[in-house]
């Protein structure tokens, strides 16, 4: 059965998945290159785990942000299988202090998760947990479009 994709307005904090993906800061998470991700205990979250990704900067997209993007969401999801995760939820990584377009960013989200989920056979549920109702629209545009297609 394929994975289930939705997008919800909510604080990620709050949802109720195995894991909750963490846009972080290269030098906060250390030895974390951009696109690359690392696991920790969800500690007192309802999460199990957090998983931590490092963005990319927005730069207009000539410095490769797109696959670094991708490859976050990809780094994200094997992590996710390789721990026994089949329910999580990512933000929109990139898109607040780092400026990415919130469209071209959805874009890759979706399109990236879309590419890698099958792969995975233990992933049951991806959520996009959006920050503002302006994003929520933006993902369920894509999530229904790319249904269609």
């Amino acid at each position: 059965m394929p994975a289930l994709l939705r997008a919800v307005r909510a604080d990620i904090t709050t949802l109720s998945v195995d894991a909750v993906v963490n846009a972080a800061n290269a030098s906060l998470l250390g030895g974390c290159q951009t696109g690359d991700a690392k696991l920790t205990k969800g500690y007192r979250l309802p999460a199990r785990f957090v998983i931590h990704t490092v963005g990319p900067v927005w730069h207009g997209g000539i410095r490769g942000e797109p696959q670094l993007l991708a490859s976050c969401y990809r780094s994200a999801l094997e992590l996710a299988a390789a721990n026994g995760v089949q329910t999580l939820a990512f933000p929109s990584i990139s898109t607040g202090a780092y400026g990415y377009p919130i469209e071209l960013a959805a874009r890759v989200a979706v399109t990236t998760v879309r590419a890698v989920v099958p792969e995975l056979a233990d992933i049951r549920e991806v959520v996009f947990c959006c920050y503002s109702q302006d994003d929520l629209q933006v993902y369920e545009k894509l999530l229904t479009h790319m249904e269609r297609a």
